[in-house]
């Protein structure tokens, strides 16, 4: 009788970890900001096309993640918190992910050059690609400043919506844009000094890890100051009223005094649990959700 050990045999995938391949808790903040963008154009929205544009930019996310997680699949098995994802737990083949990712990401951009517009289709195409080769591919394995630069990719979302209401490009998405893009850092810095354990023991060079907490929460704080002006540029500017300005004035102070006390209150060292950085990191997703939802409010309300 051999004695060769029995290889074990992975568990057949089911809907639940295709789902969880779209990373659904990411995907609602995207569709989120996608659907502001959309709805603070100031234009009538045809809700067919609205719709479609709103389908693709969730099926675009869902394919990048998607992406993302078949290829780092090694690097999930290697940190606690992703260890049971359906590819590193053995319970889905690596391939059937990629494809899965690559029908998505295929299917949203096409769907949306027909249904939506070109140059909407052109804008979610490139957030893909940033996301799921400039970002998971080149950025992330080699540099800590990965998820600045990456951060582009959470950023395009209220930017299509906008393209896709409007069919251009104006000031207003840039500024969008822009608001996520120095959101990104200290938001996800703040879960990153909470979980640097897990990023260290699967090599992934996240700021903490090679920078240390001190430049990290420095770093945190700068953001949180630049994040403010910039926030605040829509209703400096004039494009839109009181009720987004006096909003993005009491978040932006908000968040920027949480960052503050993750920067100087205390020494990471003598604190386990973290709590200053585990409440600005749940503030900062209430910040984003609230933010946007007084950019609409502030479109509907005081048109």
């Amino acid at each position: 009788m051999s004695t060769a050990p029995v290889q074990p045999i992975p568990l057949p995938a089911d809907w639940r970890d295709f789902w969880s391949l779209t990373k659904p808790r990411v995907m609602s903040l995207v569709i989120f900001t996608g659907l502001c963008g959309l709805l603070a154009a100031p234009v009538s929205i045809n809700p067919v096309i609205g719709f479609s544009a709103i389908l693709c930019i969730a099926i675009g996310a869902g394919g990048a993640a998607a992406l993302n997680m078949w290829w780092e699949a090694d690097l999930d098995a290697k940190m606690k918190r992703t260890a049971n994802r359906a590819i590193p737990a053995g319970r889905m083949e690596p391939r059937a992910a990629r494809d899965f990712g690559i029908a998505l990401s295929v299917g949203s951009v096409l769907v949306m050059g027909l249904a939506v517009g070109l140059l909407a289709a052109a804008i979610l195409a490139i957030s893909i690609v940033y996301y799921a080769v400039i970002y998971t591919i080149w950025l992330k394995p080699r540099t800590p400043q990965n998820i600045v630069i990456g951060g582009g990719a959470g950023a395009f979302p209220p930017m299509i919506g906008w393209i896709a209401a409007t069919g251009d490009i104006t000031l207003m998405p840039v500024l969008l844009f822009a608001i996520i893009f120095f959101w990104t850092p200290p938001h996800f810095w703040a879960l990153a000094l909470f979980v640097e354990t897990d990023y260290a023991a699967a090599g992934i060079p996240m700021m903490p890890v090679v920078a240390g907490h001190r430049s990290t929460r420095r770093q945190i704080l700068i953001y949180a100051v630049l994040l403010l002006p910039i926030a605040l540029a829509p209703f400096l500017l004039g494009l839109t009223h009181w009720l987004y300005g006096l909003s993005a004035l009491l978040l932006g102070a908000a968040f920027l005094i949480l960052s503050l006390r993750v920067a100087t209150f205390r020494t990471p060292d003598n604190d386990a649990d973290m709590r200053a950085e585990k409440r600005l990191f749940g503030f900062s997703i209430i910040y984003l959700f609230a933010l946007f939802a007084a950019l609409v409010a502030d479109r509907f309300i005081l048109g």
